[in-house]
């Protein structure tokens, strides 16, 4: 933290302007009334620190900060996710139907072929649901969100098509889209789902689940080894050219399309060696295996080898 850094007190209301560093990691911040108050730098967080984070800690004068738009949305529809800030830490997320209109909403989360269900069920005019809750800090891993809604239309009127919207966010973005959130009435990072959205196409996904008896039959899934190796090292050519994100996310890719495999063979089980590290790999995964039924369980493996460093996937 240095002279000038806008600041927040953990534990109370005020804001302020840093005014002086002292020894000891003591501050003098200069608050919004004009009284300067003595904290210790373990008592305050820089306000947008998340922000910092990602587009780097170049100074920019107020003229060269847009300010962010409000976010328009058709009358007839008027559907969002927003993402409500609670701490500098925390988000807790929210469909809100802005509309006259109520649907079956259907919310999830996307881990390639898996799925989450975060929300199903009626959203209804001028409603607000709180579905989930995120850590700022991971939003370069958050997976896709898969968006879906049908109108309930309770008289005989003009259908209106059901729709769907799936996204991944990115930081670049995600900060862009600051704005007041309908009926919420706060500061949200909000997201208006009507635009650019395409409508489910209902005989797709008829054709999907009855093919017709001419279709081609479906190519043979290989089955995987009975261990993969997770170290970037072993699945990547330049390991040193990544970033972290990058190898993670890559890493998590291998172990999805191997347990993929190994469910679609019909294997019995499946080991990944993950490495100890600083357990993110490990706990991405454990976190995972949870979320899928077919899994019958699943523990760390082959201590006297690798420690902690492997998973045995039992699959049902």
């Amino acid at each position: 933290m240095n002279i000038g850094d806008r600041v927040r007190v953990l534990h109370g209301k005020e804001e302020g302007v840093i005014r002086k560093v002292s020894a000891g990691g003591r501050l003098e911040v200069e608050i919004e009334d004009g009284f300067v108050i003595p904290v210790l730098k373990s008592e305050v967080v820089l306000i947008a620190e998340a922000e910092k984070n990602y587009f780097g800690d170049t100074q920019t004068s107020t003229a060269d900060i847009e300010t962010p738009l409000p976010i328009s949305a058709p009358k007839d529809q008027g559907l969002y996710l927003a993402f409500l800030p609670i701490n500098d830490q925390n988000l807790s997320l929210y469909l809100i139907n802005d509309s006259p209109k109520a649907y079956l909403a259907h919310a999830s989360e996307v881990y390639g072929s898996n799925h989450r269900t975060l929300y199903a069920g009626t959203l209804g005019a001028g409603e607000v649901k709180k579905i989930d809750d995120r850590l700022l800090k991971e939003l370069e891993e958050w997976p896709s969100f898969l968006l879906r809604f049908i109108p309930i239309q309770a008289k005989l009127e003009k259908a209106i098509p059901a729709f769907e919207r799936q996204f991944k966010l990115k930081a670049t973005q995600f900060f862009k889209h600051l704005s007041t959130a309908p009926l919420l009435g706060k500061k949200v990072y909000l997201f208006a789902l009507e635009q650019t959205t395409r409508e489910l196409d209902i005989r797709g996904l008829n054709a999907e689940l009855n093919p017709v008896s001419s279709s081609p039959p479906p190519t043979k899934v290989p089955a995987p080894p009975a261990s993969i190796d997770l170290h970037i090292e072993a699945i990547h050519p330049k390991p040193d050219s990544l970033s972290n994100s990058e190898k993670l996310r890559i890493q998590l890719e291998v172990f999805e399309k191997n347990l993929n495999q190994a469910i679609a063979v019909g294997m019995d089980q499946i080991t990944f060696i993950h490495g100890i590290g600083n357990g993110v790999l490990r706990k991405e995964i454990h976190k995972r295996l949870s979320q899928i039924g077919n899994i019958s369980y699943f523990q760390d493996t082959q201590k006297d080898q690798w420690g902690y460093g492997a998973t045995l996937v039992k699959i049902s």
